[in-house]
């Protein structure tokens, strides 16, 4: 299965890896207008199909004071209108069963966090709004042991499923990625995304902020296109140090083009030899 049965219609379809990128959370219009704009651009530029993310809110932060969202009509309405305005399919988090009806009337794909990947009644919801569903691998499972969570939704009579790998847990503050689950996680025939942002998380820190290694991104992001995987998802914002949640490992969107240029280098390289 390819990007292009998941979402009919996406610009570029297939002829490269897909890109899911996009700022952590809604933290204003501007900042998503800006953040769309800038990536669209270098999707046209580079022929990279695109999928904005951004969360319409934040369920799963460490301290209770943490910041949560702008409140989710306005957040979904930004959403929607981004899509409206660039002609491109938006992702978003849903958290809760009744959350999966009011963020499909919005957006193109829904995502289940890694955290609640084994909530049968919320794929099950999600599955029946008939969206593309993401599901990213929870931190806490093997590569095999997703295709439940996938199965869920497929029995469930939604066909459009994608995975997202996200690392592995390494004690408590650090992830690690096994490149070898990319191989076994694509043998459902399903896209398989390589989140590389959130892969390179130091979560669990005595601040309740989670630390970072964004300067590891592209490294990590070289390795799976070389592995082979279909889709690279990826947190980026204007100015990470300001941003309002996980800005300790989003990359720089004025940093971001140099890193596609050389994926896409790298993917041709690794089309040939196919």
């Amino acid at each position: 299965m390819k990007i292009s049965d998941l979402i009919p219609g996406i610009k570029y379809a297939d002829k490269n890896f897909f890109l899911i990128a996009g700022p952590c959370v809604v933290e204003s219009k501007d900042i998503c207008i800006h953040i769309a704009e800038s990536i669209v651009g270098m999707s046209n530029k580079y022929m990279i199909p695109y999928i904005f993310k951004a969360s319409y809110k934040k369920a799963n932060r460490s301290k209770l004071e943490s910041f949560t969202g702008i409140g989710d009509k306005d957040a979904l309405s930004i959403l929607k209108e981004i899509k409206k305005k660039f002609k491109i399919p938006v992702l978003t988090d849903i958290h809760a069963v009744n959350e999966a009806e009011l963020a499909s009337r919005y957006v193109d794909v829904l995502q289940i966090p890694a955290f609640l990947c084994r909530q049968t009644e919320l794929l099950i919801a999600a599955a029946k709004t008939g969206k593309a569903i993401n599901i990213k691998k929870g931190q806490f499972m093997s590569p095999e042991s997703i295709k439940f969570a996938a199965h869920k939704v497929l029995l469930s009579g939604n066909k459009k499923v994608m995975l997202t790998e996200r690392g592995t847990m390494f004690g408590y503050q650090d992830l690690i990625i096994d490149y070898r689950g990319i191989i076994d996680m694509q043998k459902m025939n399903l896209p398989v995304v390589l989140d590389i942002t959130h892969s390179l998380q130091q979560p669990n820190q005595d601040a309740g902020i989670s630390g970072g290694r964004p300067e590891l991104a592209e490294t990590v992001a070289r390795a799976g296109i070389a592995v082979g995987v279909d889709g690279i998802f990826l947190e980026t914002h204007p100015e990470p140090d300001r941003a309002k949640s996980d800005g300790l490992s989003m990359i720089k969107l004025s940093e971001l083009e140099k890193m596609l240029a050389r994926l896409v280098k790298i993917r041709s390289c690794i089309a040939e030899l196919d």
